[in-house]
């Protein structure tokens, strides 16, 4: 639980670089991401905008080149290979895309909701109990008996969500887990996880490319070239009125840097240089004057 007023995910000023041979690969730059406790968030963009990087950062599988990153009380920076590792176990769940990397071919859904718990060395009763409560959660009390093969795509899913949930973690993190799923399939597991985020309070991360994630999420952050672009999110006061109504905004991050939609950069021919005025209703963007030859 937090104790003070900072938010549950803090971001700042993050950076990735990989280096490949003589390259050097920038994958984030200068992130800024805030995300209270019990939100859903959806990340989309492009491929290699940056998402699963992000992704796998806040998992404790990856470490920034520079910037900070906080997951509730843990500094991800400043932390020993075995409080990482703790870290991984005990405050994290993680779901991938492919059902094959979340759950054991020759396990049940049962046995692989356990196993968690069984390198953790709890009971074998406590493990049971926990595993039918989880299953009974996702509708799947009646399938606890099956091997992942026996169940469809969606199913293996739901058993791979249960099984991210099985040490109760506070933070359920998801890496494309509608890829491989048909629309419906999609919506249905998007729906789970959003009920999943009110009824336990845990918070929930999804990165995606489905379009669909908006319908469930709380707010969506769209990247672009390693940054925040711009945010999606449910008004409130709307919400409350069991009216869905959300509003598209651009992102200003700490250091001052704002993405313009690459759509209106090319439809504007904007590049180099712009001017700012500005206004009593806001800042207006105004591009040089071009000289005629």
């Amino acid at each position: 639980m937090q104790t003070d007023m900072r938010p549950y995910i803090q971001c700042q000023d993050l950076f990735k670089i990989y280096k490949r041979a003589e390259l050097e690969v920038v994958v984030l730059r200068g992130l800024d991401l805030e995300a209270p406790a019990g939100e859903f968030l959806g990340i989309v963009g492009a491929s290699g905008s940056g998402k699963t990087t992000l992704l796998n950062i806040l998992a404790g599988l990856d470490t920034p080149s520079a910037g900070q990153v906080r997951v509730g009380e843990r500094d991800l920076l400043d932390m020993t290979e075995e409080e990482r590792t703790e870290y991984r176990r005990k405050e994290v769940g993680f779901v991938w895309q492919s059902p094959s990397r979340n759950l054991l071919g020759y396990l049940t859904a049962q046995e692989n909701v356990e196993m968690p718990m069984a390198v953790l060395g709890v009971s074998a009763s406590q493990r049971r109990e926990r595993a039918r409560e989880l299953l009974g959660i996702l509708g799947l009390e009646e399938k606890g008996r099956r091997l992942p093969s026996q169940l469809s795509g969606g199913e293996q899913q739901r058993v791979a969500i249960a099984t991210a949930l099985a040490n109760n973690p506070p933070l359920l993190l998801a890496d494309e887990p509608t890829g491989e799923l048909d629309t419906r399939t999609a919506d249905n597991v998007l729906e789970w996880l959003q009920r999943l985020c009110k009824t336990l309070g845990i918070t929930v991360v999804v990165v995606t490319h489905y379009g669909g994630i908006s319908r469930y999420a709380d707010r969506v952050v769209h990247m672009r070239d390693g940054r925040i672009e711009s945010e999606t999110v449910v008004e409130a006061s709307y919400q409350q009125q069991g009216v869905t109504t959300r509003e598209e905004y651009l992102v200003v991050d700490r250091g001052g840097r704002l993405q313009l939609p690459q759509d209106s950069l090319d439809k504007l021919g904007l590049e180099g240089r712009a001017q700012m005025e500005e206004h009593q209703e806001g800042i207006l963007l105004k591009l040089p004057s071009r000289r005629r030859r």
